[in-house]
């Protein structure tokens, strides 16, 4: 919680992440397709109407993650004083951070990484979820592309900032494939969360170096 938040602003957030919590919850339970808006609503105890104030869409309620840190990113791009493969890498650090005070919330890592599986299940095998995640991807990398070109005083449909965004939201897919292909290895949290920010390193170090050899 914020020093600054209001009681108001707390009260909001709270019902913001009850419903996320209860729609994945049900989700996983059921799949996607098999739990309706009414029923989150009726679970958290709020109208229907409430939850899509929350959330324009039934897969935001899942993929809400998505854009806070896409948010967060768009922000440090536009830090001059931040290389813009740098800038990504820390916003991925965050959030990596958060899943990881997730998993390690569990009662056990075990526990948690099953956890984590079956939610990447369920994003992999609904058409909806895909589609919903790559039209956030191609809207950010849209809006990434007009952030770089301001740094340099490009045109955003110019090459150079078209490419450098769409490289850097590839960042994302490395972290993501990075904790569903690290966790049978790992056994802890700390240990999985290195493995990982190995892998986006390598990944960033790809970017920064180019792709001549």
């Amino acid at each position: 919680m914020s020093p600054t938040e209001s009681l108001r602003e707390r009260k909001k957030r709270q019902t913001r992440q009850l419903l996320a919590d209860t729609a994945t919850q049900m989700f996983l339970a059921r799949g996607f397709d098999g739990v309706r808006v009414s029923e989150i609503a009726e679970a958290c105890g709020v109208s229907e109407k409430t939850v899509f104030n929350y959330f324009p869409t039934k897969e935001a309620l899942v993929m809400d993650r998505l854009d806070g840190a896409s948010d967060a990113l768009l922000a440090a791009l536009a830090d001059p004083d931040v290389a813009p493969v740098q800038a990504a890498v820390d916003v991925l650090g965050d959030e990596l951070a958060m899943m990881m005070g997730q998993l390690a919330g569990q009662r056990s890592f075990r526990e948690g990484a099953e956890l984590y599986r079956r939610f990447s299940t369920l994003l992999w095998s609904t058409p909806a979820l895909r589609a919903h995640q790559n039209a956030v991807t191609e809207r950010v990398t849209a809006e990434a592309a007009k952030v770089l070109a301001e740094r340099d005083g490009q045109d955003p449909a110019d090459p150079e900032p078209q490419i450098t965004a769409a490289a850097l939201l590839a960042l994302w897919r490395v972290q993501f494939r990075s904790l569903e292909r690290r966790l049978d290895g790992a056994e802890s949290v700390d240990q999985l969360a290195a493995a990982v920010t190995e892998d986006v390193r390598r990944a960033a170090a790809v970017l920064e170096q180019g792709l001549a050899r």
